[in-house]
């Protein structure tokens, strides 16, 4: 059985291809930070939080620090 590639694209999807690439990644990182600073704002801290989470998880993939391993 093939391992799943991700974005449940099966073996021939993007994941097979090595993921998002660290531009991407970038780019989600500082739009969830600035959905965590607009919803904190606003009060809403639960959805303020999630956004901020999401923003470290981005930030970590896109440093390497997290996620497979990638060559240079």
């Amino acid at each position: 059985m093939a391992r799943w590639a991700g974005w449940g694209a099966g073996p021939a999807g993007a994941g097979s291809a090595g993921g998002p690439s660290r531009v991407f990644l970038w780019v989600a990182a500082v739009a969830m930070a600035a959905l965590a600073a607009a919803t904190a704002t606003e009060g809403r801290h639960g959805m303020a939080l999630a956004s901020a989470g999401a923003a470290l998880y981005f930030a970590l993939r896109a440093t390497g620090k997290l996620g497979p391993r990638r060559e240079p």
